[in-house]
């Protein structure tokens, strides 16, 4: 702090013999547009005719670096000052060091007493983080995937790139903005793989030649064994068991239980014994009338009872007996 005040304290002194001495000299040659990479150094040149006596470097408007014939006037480290003395003309030289993202703007120079100034701009780039989400994907051969690359915090958004290091059997990308971050971009390597290899990102910021890569290791496996027409029989027989199952209940519903399948389809059903009054005329009737096959297509009245007729022998003939 004392530091700074002595160097405030000495541009005032030297700014007052300026003024006193009513000299006069011009800039030659102005500085020129820089840009930097963040945390790089920052080199800005001005050139002046003989008989200076103060050269001011201004950033975004406040004063910076105060250079005399003598020595230059330090108030910030990282704003240092170099020369060179050509006889008629005389070059100052600022260089900032370790240059951040907000050092960007306008850099001055200028002279006491000269209506004239050199300005240029100065534009800092920022080179954020790049990465794979994975550190290794397994994927299947001859099936198409991606695999996503992810610039954050970059300014400007970069350029991408992808050393694919596997064989395939297509492969394209494409770059999109992260909506929740406009430093952010994603691009997306779309592939079909057929074997193992590295695939690589790179992320470029052209003005600068400067970049960032990534890399991931891809493993390709062979795809299942059970193919897709196995797969399709398997299904074939899993319907089937399910319809089977489902005829089953359906045949279970309309059984009639008073059959059984077990004994032989011309077995007997008792009747109950006539009465004796009943057996002469069942015994008319049935020599009247033998039995038989009833009209299947002869619909019933619709209060008649339906009736499954089973292949039932004709009944037995009886003597008449008369009761006494």
């Amino acid at each position: 702090m004392q530091g700074s005040w002595e160097g405030f304290l000495t541009v005032l002194g030297v700014l007052a013999g300026l003024a006193a001495s009513g000299s006069s000299y011009a800039i030659i040659e102005g500085p020129k547009n820089v840009t930097v990479l963040e945390g790089s150094e920052a080199h800005f040149n001005c050139t002046v005719s003989q008989g200076w006596k103060l050269i001011m470097w201004a950033l975004e408007g406040t004063v910076v670096l105060s250079v005399t014939p003598t020595e230059p006037i330090i108030t910030n480290e990282r704003f240092t000052s170099k020369s060179y003395d050509l006889g008629d003309t005389f070059i100052s030289e600022m260089v900032i060091h370790d240059v951040q993202f907000n050092d960007s703007g306008q850099v001055r120079c200028s002279l006491q007493n000269s209506n004239r100034d050199g300005s240029a701009f100065l534009s800092v780039q920022v080179m954020g983080a790049l990465l794979i989400p994975s550190g290794s994907l397994v994927v299947t051969e001859d099936k198409p995937c991606n695999v996503t690359c992810q610039a954050l915090g970059w300014t400007p958004l970069p350029e991408f790139s992808w050393e694919v290091g596997v064989p395939v059997s297509q492969a394209s990308n494409y770059s999109v903005l992260d909506p929740g971050d406009l430093h952010s971009a994603l691009s997306i390597l779309a592939l079909t793989p057929q074997g193992n290899g590295t695939l690589t990102c790179v992320a470029t910021l052209r003005t600068l030649q400067a970049y960032k890569s990534a890399s991931v290791n891809l493993t390709v496996v062979q795809p299942s064994l059970e193919s897709s027409y196995q797969s399709e029989i398997r299904k074939s027989a899993s319907a089937k068991t399910n319809k089977g199952t489902f005829e089953t209940k359906l045949k279970s519903g309309n059984e009639n239980y008073g059959y059984s399948s077990d004994e032989p389809k011309t077995t007997q059903i008792a009747s109950p014994r006539p009465k004796a009054r009943e057996v002469s005329i069942l015994e008319r009737s049935s020599s009247r009338h033998p039995y038989q096959e009833p009209d299947t297509h002869r619909s019933s009245p619709a209060s008649r009872p339906q009736v499954s007729f089973i292949n039932l022998p004709s009944p037995k003939k009886v003597r008449n007996v008369t009761l006494v």
